[in-house]
């Protein structure tokens, strides 16, 4: 079948990866893409936001399906125009889609069916959100209510750094986001990310992982949209993945089909791993970026069969194998990420560093220009590689890393480090 892929990250470029190696796909699609998914699919100029131009492609190129790749088309209700055209799509509905769109509908959600997840409160205005701040005490969590493109959530180490994240949100920060804010608890403990399909009634447990939201070795500095990943999360035992699949994945599945809007599509469970177990901190309804990218690397099921048992509903007889070995993507971003950063430099020596076959190297912020690869975004490459234990696939990572001829780039030097720690505990 012709498939199309909407996105342009390092996430699309894995997906796109994954589903050009399926028998299944006859012509791969992918818009607007970028320079290293021209690789592997047709890259087009086509606006996700423009609901009746995707249908209109769809329907001229004989598209069996459609997966959309970012949380911005899904909230705005793309799956929903597809459907009703009578055209396959992966991904959630609009109204699903609110589980990431909103931060207070999921928390709504949560207290309503018992999930686990933070204390927490839902504002319109400055001065109630102080005073709920005030009296849960510090450290305490402020996060923009819509979408942020993974940045509106500030953690404040004190009341009055909350007031100030209160009122810059009120004041516009995070655009129309910000004009509901939710103020939690913080939670202690290790994150996790925990990723299931589902077909609207059943839920198939995927792969586990870990990401690093914060810019700096060490996890310190600003949150970023995410600078690599690690799979699988040590922490996620098989006891914990099962506690998180009966207390929020399975519930949370239960009540958007009670509420008549079933979820379909790629359900995120952002974890806190506290001392009473899982604990919800966020869904996304799409996958991960860059959880994704390692994901896909350890993958050893075609991935379209599990996307068309997601979108016919039929996930409740399927199954799918992962790779044994651990998978670790190291993010290289433009200097200054995630503040202001320059554009257009050139890249060199990708195919060098990608030349074993156990690493790939997947684009986000690149754009072709004839044979050179030039950086256009913040995070730029997602360099991936697997290896026995999240030790080795780190070191061959980090090699390949540092064969990349990119002057302009910089990448944390850690990632994986807290299964790193759990594995020289074991030797």
């Amino acid at each position: 079948m012709n498939i199309l892929v909407i996105g342009s990250g390092g996430r699309e470029h894995a997906l796109c990866w994954a589903i050009a190696a399926s028998p299944l796909t006859d012509r791969l699609f992918c818009a607007p893409g970028n320079g290293g998914i021209t690789q592997v699919a047709e890259c087009l100029e086509l606006d996700s936001g423009d609901a009746d131009a995707v249908i209109a492609f769809c329907r001229d190129r004989d598209i069996g399906l459609v997966v959309v790749g970012p949380e911005g088309p899904l909230v705005a209700g793309l799956v929903d125009r597809l459907d009703d055209a009578g055209i396959k799509a992966f991904g959630p509905s609009a109204y699903a889609a609110q589980l990431e769109g909103s931060k207070g509908f999921t928390k709504d959600l949560c207290a309503s069916n018992n999930i686990p997840t933070a204390a927490y409160g839902r504002f319109t205005d400055a001065v109630s959100a102080k005073a709920f701040a005030s009296d849960m005490g510090a450290p305490i969590v402020i996060k923009a209510d819509g979408l942020a493109a993974g940045k509106g959530v500030i953690i404040a180490e004190s009341i009055e750094e909350a007031e100030k994240a209160i009122d810059e949100m009120f004041a516009g920060r995070f655009g129309e986001a910000g004009a509901e804010v939710v103020v939690e608890e913080f939670l202690e403990g290790e994150e996790a990310s925990f990723f299931a399909l589902v077909d609207g009634a059943n839920a198939l447990a995927m792969a586990t992982a870990q990401d690093h939201k914060r810019v700096g070795d060490g996890d310190v500095g600003p949150n970023t949209g995410g600078m690599g990943a690690y799979s699988p999360a040590p922490v996620m035992t098989e006891a914990l993945c099962q506690r998180v699949m009966d207390e929020i994945i399975l519930p949370t599945v239960q009540a958007m089909a009670a509420a008549g809007h079933p979820f379909k599509g790629v359900l995120y469970a952002g974890l806190m791993i506290t001392e009473k177990g899982p604990e919800l901190i966020e869904y996304n309804c799409r996958f991960g970026d860059p959880e994704c990218q390692v994901l896909m690397m350890r993958l050893m099921s075609d991935i379209v069969p599990a996307m068309l048992a997601s979108v016919d509903g039929v996930l409740d007889n399927f199954d799918l194998r992962w790779r044994e070995e651990a998978a670790v993507s190291v993010v290289m971003a433009a200097r200054g990420y995630p503040g202001s950063y320059g554009k257009g430099s050139r890249i060199g020596d990708l195919a060098e560093a990608s030349a074993d076959e156990d690493i790939e190297i997947f684009h986000a912020g690149t754009r072709r220009e004839g044979d050179d690869i030039l950086a256009s975004g913040g995070r730029v490459l997602n360099v991936t590689a697997l290896g026995a234990n999240v030790t080795k696939a780190q070191q061959r990572a980090y090699e390949a890393v540092d064969k990349i001829d990119w002057a302009e780039g910089f990448c944390r030097r850690d990632i994986g480090w807290r299964a790193i720690e759990r594995e020289a505990g074991k030797t």
